[in-house]
């Protein structure tokens, strides 16, 4: 409830970190005005961190060792692999550099021996530098920016955005009709990473519970 103070948020949170029958905790975002997500964030267990926002668990991915990985990055990347396209040796841009996506995504593209590119607001000649990509991610929250000129011929588009159009209808980054003849594989939105966050999600919380099981 908006009437929700930080302490009482907290104080949830440190019960479910001791509840031995929680095995994962997430802090649906955003946040009513005036709490502190990131506070909340680093309360969590990395244990329990099934989002992969915890320092801790940021940190692991950045230094390749095992944790807990952000559910939609976690979701592009698996949808790159069931595509039957390999990281490794390709040039990958990466639109947005958001901590939720932007980056970790870059980070595990580059883990699997992509080169990669992240742009942003600030990036010159922006189309040219997406147009050189074989693995294009969109992640910037503007409907229907990566328009053909984007999208190198046959390269795997993945399209992050959620956006809402003038007629109130759900669309992505990628604008999809003038893309999809061009790329050699496309995600729709909606129907495309939405659902494989929440696969990732059930993960990794399958992961939690399997690490617990021991304890």
């Amino acid at each position: 409830p908006e009437a929700t103070t930080q302490d009482e948020l907290m104080a949830v949170v440190r019960r479910l970190n001791e509840d031995p029958a929680v095995d994962g905790i997430l802090c649906q975002l955003p946040l009513p005005r005036g709490l502190d997500s990131a506070q909340v964030i680093r309360e969590i267990r990395p244990d329990k961190d099934v989002d992969g926002f915890h320092p801790i668990n940021v940190g692991k991915l950045h230094l390749k060792e095992d944790g807990f990985v952000p559910c939609t990055p976690l979701g592009c990347m698996e949808l790159l692999h069931r595509m039957g396209v390999n990281p490794s040796g390709k040039r990958a841009v990466v639109l947005g550099r958001s901590n939720l996506v932007g980056a970790p995504v870059a980070r595990l593209l580059l883990n699997e021996n992509a080169t990669v590119t992240i742009c942003h607001s600030k990036t010159e000649n922006l189309p040219q530098v997406c147009a050189e990509a074989d693995i294009l991610i969109a992640a910037v929250g503007r409907a229907k920016m990566v328009t053909a000129e984007y999208v190198k011929e046959g390269a795997a588009v993945i399209d992050v955005g959620i956006n809402r159009n003038e007629q109130g209808k759900l669309v992505g980054d990628v604008d999809f009709a003038s893309v999809e003849p061009k790329a050699g594989f496309i995600t729709p939105v909606p129907k495309g990473v939405g659902p494989m966050t929440i696969t990732m999600l059930l993960k990794n919380t399958l992961k939690a519970y399997r690490q617990h099981e021991g304890e």
